[in-house]
């Protein structure tokens, strides 16, 4: 792996790190907001006292911190691959471009050392998985990879009800940042309940230290409300989800290039609201996980 001077000195150090995932450059915004707003999170994740490290791999090599002309490449560059567990081999040993996934960025961030991982939301059990069996694989790598991750829940695009059923037989703990309500990712509330609550970034960075050094593997959702201002109405997001799924399925679109697609529809039918409030939530997500970074690296680092 190639990993920048910066993050492998902090990493040496025991100083706190935040990683930071890749498909949101290149498959989950326009240019130019893509990059600008990697660049915003990046900036939040200092402000908070962590250093960022943006994960992508570039030409087969998996890179650790990426520089602002990597990430400009990242952003701009057609064609990158959405990459997971799966695609890794292939990418890797074919030299390619890729941006990592949530599952493939905690694979790349616990490989380098890194337990925090701010993103947007994670994937999880499509709507209709019980017949097309799509469930993300960023769920089973919540069981099996020690990274914690702050997300504003899941994509209210995904069947919420039965992706924590799932988390839940993985022993992955979902944990609401301030809240029982487990967030819907534009929206602050879903209909369902996280499993537990703790309100400040002390306790969290004590739950994880708990859980890997009593010896249980896999990771844990921090799930972090959308702020109330950014926030959008219920109604609208779930008439614009409905009728961009509605699309997707009349296409024929399916598996990794349905969320692109769904989270750009979307953008489009709710008038570019979306994008403020994804943007608006990454940043949020951003200065919890650094916060919680710092609060773990002040104790026992495992």
């Amino acid at each position: 792996m190639n990993i920048s001077p910066e993050v492998k000195n902090a990493i040496l150090q025991g100083k706190p790190v935040v990683a930071l995932e890749s498909t949101i450059i290149s498959h989950g915004m326009p240019w130019p907001q893509n990059v600008e707003t990697a660049k915003e999170v990046e900036a939040v994740v200092r402000q908070h006292g962590a250093i960022p490290a943006t994960i992508a791999i570039l030409k087969g090599v998996p890179t650790i911190g990426l520089t602002d002309i990597e990430l400009e490449y990242v952003g701009k560059t057609p064609n990158v691959a959405k990459v997971s567990r799966r695609d890794l081999p292939y990418i890797l040993s074919q030299k390619l471009d890729g941006a990592t996934t949530v599952a493939s960025t905690m694979i790349l961030a616990e490989k380098a050392g890194i337990k925090i991982f701010a993103t947007g939301g994670i994937g999880g059990v499509h709507r209709g998985a019980e017949t097309t069996f799509d469930i993300s694989a960023d769920l089973t790598e919540l069981s099996k990879t020690n990274v914690a991750v702050v997300c504003a829940g899941v994509k209210s695009i995904l069947d919420i009800g039965l992706t924590l059923e799932y988390l839940e037989t993985q022993g992955v703990p979902v944990v609401g940042f301030g809240t029982m309500d487990f967030p819907a990712f534009y929206t602050q509330k879903s209909g369902f309940r996280a499993d537990f609550r703790l309100n400040t970034p002390r306790e969290v960075a004590e739950m994880l230290q708990e859980k890997w050094i009593f010896g249980l593997k896999g990771g844990a959702i921090i799930a972090n409300p959308i702020p109330d201002e950014f926030a959008m109405p219920q109604e609208e997001i779930d008439q614009a989800i409905a009728a961009a799924l509605q699309e997707a399925n009349t296409k024929g679109i399916k598996g990794k290039d349905v969320t692109p697609f769904l989270l750009s529809k979307i953008k489009e039918l709710t008038a570019g609201r979306s994008l403020a409030s994804n943007i608006a939530l990454i940043k949020n997500n951003a200065k919890v996980a650094a916060q919680i970074a710092v609060e773990y690296f002040n104790r026992i680092v495992i």
